[in-house]
């Protein structure tokens, strides 16, 4: 597998239309996602000293956080309504090789912040709520 660009991982947001169109998050510098489960320990006195999992069960979740400079997208502003309303939301991930993970996430943080001689910036977290699938 080659390398891949940093730059072309992308958070992108629906539009919400029954055929939904996404569209890039502008301005973000640095995209990281996370994905975890809960292990649901089974072991017992035939496991032979080893622990064992259930394969399968617990909690998955996928975690989102960005950061990059505001320039006041459409994208942006709708992020900020749903942030300010606490409603989930559709979004996208996609990568260079064109592999691309959809699912629905709430905002779980939105930050501004910006110097008296620097540009404004924000940062985002979102927590997924239901599958996390390839698209």
């Amino acid at each position: 597998m080659a390398a891949q660009k940093g730059a072309a991982f992308l958070l992108k947001i629906s539009d919400g239309a029954a055929t939904p169109a996404y569209q890039t998050v502008a301005g973000l510098r640095t995209t990281q996602m996370s994905i975890t489960g809960d292990t649901v320990v089974v072991t017992s006195k035939d496991s032979g000293g080893w622990r064992e999992l259930l394969s399968g069960a617990g909690v998955r979740q996928v975690s989102v956080s960005a950061a990059g400079i505001f320039l006041g997208s459409a994208a942006e502003n709708q992020i900020r309504d749903v942030a300010l309303s606490g409603s989930l939301a559709d979004y996208e991930l996609s990568f260079e090789d064109g592999a691309r993970m959809r699912g629905k996430f709430l905002v779980q943080k939105l930050e501004y912040a910006g110097d008296f001689n620097g540009e404004r910036n924000y940062t985002l977290a979102l927590e997924s709520s239901g599958a996390v699938v390839p698209a």
